[in-house]
């Protein structure tokens, strides 16, 4: 079985999974109890996973909206492109997203999503106030499911015959993946949350302990994780709380 075949027979897996955990989170409290003063409107950032595009994280836009979050979408359109590049059209969204909600916001990235929104979050501490990831792999980018990395080296063979936006070679073995992996792990200066799943068939979940953030375990496939009841109900207090802190000391200042 080839890698395009096996990506697609891995895709219908998870699009059968969503078939399945959509219902069970429509129904579940987590999503059936919005608190429209629960954010006080703090603002959000999702970061898709690779591959994916804003799109990819609308239950989690709408649950964040219905509790009184502002989100929005990083803007990266579909998450194949330079990790530099894409770190950088990240962060001016940081900047557009702090502005326009009156201080600094929270990035929640899924799968390289996250690595994307941990760069950020290390490139600019002070447009951030809190970092989610979600089965990001942190501690080595080039951890992932084979099939998902022969996708990435796929792009870069591409980019080198000259098709523009996607990722090339020094992404996966270069200087710019050697930069991207140092800052991956440097400190945080924020709160930060990555989640991870023993039963994740891309991202091996050692890779997402990251020693800078706590580590919360849930029982999800990986591209499910935005989809699962299970994630909301561990993030809901965590966002909570990093909103009310944002807001009283926002207040007295």
């Amino acid at each position: 079985m080839n890698a395009a075949v096996r990506l697609r027979s891995l895709a219908r897996e998870h699009v059968g999974f969503a078939a399945l955990t959509i219902p069970r989170l429509l129904r579940h409290p987590v999503w059936r109890d919005p608190d429209p003063h629960e954010g006080a409107g703090l603002g959000v950032v999702l970061v898709p996973g690779f591959g994916a595009s804003d799109f990819s994280l609308t239950f989690a836009t709408t649950w964040l909206r219905d509790r009184g979050y502002a989100p929005v979408g990083a803007g990266v359109g579909f998450n194949v492109g330079c990790t530099s590049d894409l770190v950088d059209r990240v962060e001016r969204r940081l900047e557009e997203h702090a502005e326009a909600t009156g201080g600094p916001v929270v990035l929640l990235g899924q799968s390289r999503g996250g690595g994307l929104a941990r760069l950020a979050a290390v490139r600019r501490p002070d447009l951030v106030c809190g970092l989610v990831m979600l089965g990001a792999p942190v501690l080595d980018p080039m951890g992932a499911h084979p099939h998902v990395l022969l996708a990435a080296r796929a792009l870069a063979g591409l980019s080198a015959i000259g098709v523009p936006g996607l990722m090339d070679n020094d992404c996966l073995s270069g200087s710019c993946f050697e930069d991207n992996v140092a800052a991956a792990t440097a400190p945080l200066e924020m709160p930060a949350v990555s989640v991870y799943s023993k039963s994740d068939g891309i991202v091996p979940w050692r890779l997402s302990l990251d020693p800078s953030a706590e580590c919360v375990e849930v029982h999800s496939t990986h591209t499910g994780m935005g989809l699962d009841p299970d994630v909301y109900v561990a993030l809901r207090p965590r966002l909570a709380s990093w909103a009310a802190e944002r807001f009283d000391l926002r207040d007295a200042g």
